[in-house]
């Protein structure tokens, strides 16, 4: 344990949050946030590369135990991308999950994050699109991302959980790839995660501008505290 104790953000997910921090030299958005709460909160990473709804199961109740002494302030979750592919893909196996058992996945994984503590928010990420072109054989369309990400979002309103619609947000940028984020594509998801934190009425804010940063005015040569 290293001291003062700050608030804890995990990102929970797949390859998409493996690769957060960073993936063939481009900047990931765990990385982007680490760096905006560098002194306001601790982000930890909780990402399974080639990971579905349902191993994110099996280990729900280790990564996030109910009797911990602490909780998370803030998790956000990302499953769906390897739900959807198609399991008569030609690399010879696929994590595929059928529909209805991926919205009751995201439904119970949602509702045991709900129940760790009543300050612990939640954001879950939609299926992003990919570029078919790239991807050939691999299994995942961008009808089975569409179909997923409307499931999670689906979910999400249902539960009253803040969610993203990656799908529609990172087609408004040329820059996307086949599988993972561009640079351009995790700085999408980072502003959008921010958005729906500046937008939110928790208490407190998770905000990274609300939030006090760590040992202000210890030194004059120190500008934390001083954002615009």
């Amino acid at each position: 344990m290293v001291g003062p104790g700050r608030p804890e953000f995990v990102l929970f997910g797949s390859s998409i949050v493996q690769y957060s921090l960073s993936h063939e030299g481009n900047l990931g958005f765990g990385a982007i946030l680490a760096d905006k709460y560098a002194r306001k909160a601790d982000i930890f990473l909780r990402g399974y590369t080639g990971w579905n709804s349902r191993n994110a199961l099996t280990i729900l109740d280790e990564v996030f135990p109910k009797d911990a002494a602490v909780q998370p302030s803030l998790v956000i979750v990302y499953f769906g991308g390897n739900d959807s592919m198609n399991p008569g893909n030609s690399i010879g196996f696929s994590p595929y999950v059928p529909l209805d058992e991926y919205k009751q996945n995201m439904k119970k994984i949602a509702e045991h994050l709900k129940s760790l503590s009543e300050k612990t928010r939640l954001i879950f990420l939609g299926v992003p699109p990919v570029d078919e072109k790239l991807i050939e054989g691999s299994g995942r369309t961008m009808e089975g991302c569409r179909i997923y990400s409307e499931a999670c979002l689906e979910v999400c309103r249902d539960l009253e959980v803040k969610a993203i619609d990656l799908f529609n947000a990172i087609q408004q940028k040329e820059d996307w790839d086949g599988v993972h984020l561009t640079s351009e594509g995790n700085k999408i998801v980072a502003n959008e995660i921010m958005k729906v934190l500046e937008e939110a009425k928790w208490e407190p804010s998770l905000y990274w501008k609300s939030m006090p940063s760590e040992f202000v005015g210890v030194t004059p040569f120190d500008p934390e505290g001083n954002e615009n």
